[in-house]
């Protein structure tokens, strides 16, 4: 047997992180219905927008820009992972 002490991988606490380019996509294609916020866990906001129907397209273009340009965040506070 030899005395070498057993390592153990570590996983990153908390939920995993969204990913930028699924939340691009849900913004472009199904952001109108509010999918996007929806997945980036703001579920409020995401009624709202469904509701609305994103805005009349108000809301659904400034989202998209937002989420292109980084400047969203999900509901933790968490930067999209690219």
């Amino acid at each position: 047997m030899t005395d070498q002490p057993k390592t153990f991988e570590t996983r990153p606490v908390g939920p995993p992180r969204r990913n930028f380019v699924v939340a691009i996509l849900l913004s472009a294609f199904l952001g109108h219905l509010g999918i996007d916020r929806f997945y980036l866990g703001h579920i409020v906001l995401g009624i709202l927008k469904l509701v609305t129907f994103g805005g009349c397209g108000v809301w659904w273009l400034v989202d998209l820009i937002l989420i292109a340009t980084g400047t969203v965040r999900d509901a933790e506070g968490n930067e999209l992972e690219r």
